[in-house]
């Protein structure tokens, strides 16, 4: 998928949890900065976009 509206709200949802995940980074002593992380929230971008679209396959075969 290459839905840009859809990426941004993708981004939205990682950057809501990114603290979450820092911390606990942080806690097991890996310290990483904002570039660091930027290929893990491509990462999470590319398998939140995969679960979309599974989702939307599951939803798709249930209402046929």
């Amino acid at each position: 998928m290459n839905n840009p509206e859809m990426n941004m709200r993708f981004m939205q949802i990682a950057m809501k949890h990114l603290p979450e995940g820092k911390k606990f980074l942080d806690d097991k002593g890996i310290e990483l900065n904002m570039e660091d992380l930027q290929p893990m929230l491509e990462l999470l971008l590319n398998v939140m976009s995969e679960a979309y679209e599974l989702g939307k396959e599951h939803a798709t075969e249930e209402s046929n």
